[in-house]
């Protein structure tokens, strides 16, 4: 039996959508009361850690995210990290207030406050995705990751429509994130590993149980 053809080896994706969607979680967290937060402390320190780790990785690994370091994916790891636990908090918060039935000052203030929840929400599961599946955007470009794909994208099957030697980046497990949290399903990528279903589904209840209980507060707020 003949050996599988070794891919060529293809340029790392860019770094600015990954990097707009952290500034973007730091950005939203602003819109966050700080009732809702971890503690006051966190309302300028956490946007400050995420810009200095995101500054971290880019000088690690500037231009293309094309170096393979242990340090640079540990160092990702922890920024995804931070993101998720402040924004787990705020979701927890959130909806703990709205069943203690916590007062707020309009629909508008209670809306706001719930889109930038579920949008950060949207944000780091995409960055989960991004970071796990096939062992991370470095192996996914070359083509020599030994983490099997957790996710199955249409492209993968119509090479005629697509460039040559197509791997998904960042955009694209951003917009499976969105398609989780709007449709509650995965949409058109398939997810073939236990974690990724899993993980998919965890991000369908938490999208809709914010979304109920929002929308349900705000209308009895009007």
């Amino acid at each position: 039996m003949a050996d599988p053809v070794r891919q060529p080896q293809r340029q790392g994706e860019r770094r600015l959508p990954m990097a707009l969607a952290v500034l973007a979680a730091a950005a939203l967290d602003l819109m966050i009361p700080s009732d809702f937060t971890i503690a006051e402390a966190t309302r300028l320190a956490y946007p400050t850690i995420l810009v200095l780790l995101l500054l971290l990785l880019v000088l690690g690994d500037p231009g293309r995210i094309d170096r393979e370091r242990p340090w640079l994916r540990v160092t990702t790891g922890v920024m995804i990290g931070i993101i998720t636990a402040s924004i787990a908090a705020s979701a927890v918060r959130l909806v703990a207030g709205l069943l203690d039935h916590a007062d707020f000052d309009s629909p508008g203030q209670l809306l706001s406050l719930g889109a930038a929840v579920w949008a950060t929400n949207v944000i780091a599961f995409a960055l989960w995705y991004w970071h796990l599946d096939s062992g991370g955007p470095v192996a996914r470009a070359r083509g020599t990751g030994t983490v099997l794909p957790a996710f199955r994208f249409p492209e993968h099957d119509i090479d005629s429509l697509v460039e040559a030697g197509w791997y998904p980046q960042f955009v694209d497990y951003l917009a499976l994130s969105f398609n989780t949290a709007t449709a509650f399903s995965p949409t058109d990528v398939s997810a073939i590993r236990h974690w990724s279903k899993l993980w998919l589904i965890a991000e369908s209840a938490i999208s809709l149980v914010l979304a109920a209980l929002v929308i349900a507060r705000a209308v009895n707020v009007l």
